[in-house]
């Protein structure tokens, strides 16, 4: 009798999954006995271009293991496409039941030099992205009473990083839809949690490395690899994590976390009411030992990975 494995019997989409982080949870879906769509726009690192090469090459892999996938290239940004995944996945394999967020886009650039192109493209690929699948996954989730989405967010957004301001936002975002959804559709048995990879990749190789602080960062990063990020996919896509839901995680080489979510840190109460000057006086001052830090991610996470 063959082994029964963690995902028996699912099928999933994981978007952007022709590399990295995407490609690594569409394999490891797929030893654990999912049928998976693999989508990828195949464009770079910018979002420009298109090849179906890369998700082909994911599909090949998951089939030489024994494994069923089907290959989609579309793009997330746009509803209709998106809706065609979720589609694809039903007329394919007869159902939907774990949607992987990923697919995503970095255009870097110093805040005061953003473009609106620089803006709108990355957030439309990764937070209107992510609603769009997401959308046209919950009417299947709804129906059928089950369902998993799992979204990728950053620490880029979650602390901050230089940059970054379109791509921070939207994973920041992303963490909002994440939360929104696991309230509207918990009463349908459906879970959606965020999670926050560090792992080396064609988009993190982007990160400038003009001074020693950058290039320790980028040395440590390459130790990060995507594979350490699918298990927790894994785990998170089935059915015994039913219970977790509306939570951010993070992945750092061999490290799990579980993040905090914002929540009042210190408050205060004014029978006469506030002025501005008295918030100067005494708010703002009783508040100081509790104002977050204007840090980067680097900052939070300085420690060599476990």
């Amino acid at each position: 009798m063959a082994e029964s494995k963690l995902l028996d019997g699912k099928v999933a989409l994981v978007t952007g999954a022709g590399r990295g982080v995407g490609r690594e949870i569409a394999l490891l879906l797929a030893q654990q006995g999912a049928k998976v769509v693999v989508n990828d726009l195949g464009g770079s690192g910018g979002g420009e271009g298109q090849d179906d090469a890369p998700a082909n090459e994911v599909i090949a892999a998951i089939r030489a293991a024994g494994g069923e996938a089907a290959a989609n290239s579309d793009s997330v940004a746009n509803m209709k496409a998106a809706q065609g995944m979720i589609n694809q996945a039903v007329d394919t394999f007869g159902r939907i039941d774990i949607v992987v967020n990923n697919a995503g886009i970095l255009r870097d650039s110093i805040f005061h030099k953003m473009t609106e192109e620089d803006w709108d493209l990355v957030v439309s690929v990764h937070l209107k992205g992510s609603f769009n699948v997401a959308r046209a996954a919950a009417t299947h989730f709804r129906e059928q009473q089950s369902g998993r989405m799992i979204h990728m967010t950053s620490t880029s957004g979650l602390i901050g990083n230089f940059g970054q301001a379109n791509y921070a936002a939207a994973k920041l975002g992303i963490v909002g839809l994440s939360r929104s959804i696991a309230l509207d559709m918990a009463r349908y048995n459906v879970t959606s949690n965020a999670i926050a990879p560090f792992a080396w990749s064609r988009l993190i190789g982007t990160i400038p490395t003009t001074t020693d602080a950058e290039r320790i960062r980028v040395e440590r990063m390459k130790r990060m690899t995507p594979a350490k990020v699918a298990p927790l996919v894994a785990a998170l896509s089935s059915d015994r994590a039913q219970h977790v839901t509306g939570q951010v995680f993070a992945v750092r080489s061999d490290e799990v976390f579980l993040f905090s979510q914002s929540r009042p840190a210190r408050g205060l109460g004014r029978s006469d009411g506030w002025t501005a000057e008295a918030i100067l006086d005494h708010a703002l001052p009783a508040f100081g030992p509790a104002l977050t830090p204007l840090e980067r991610s680097a900052d939070v996470f300085c420690w060599d990975p476990y």
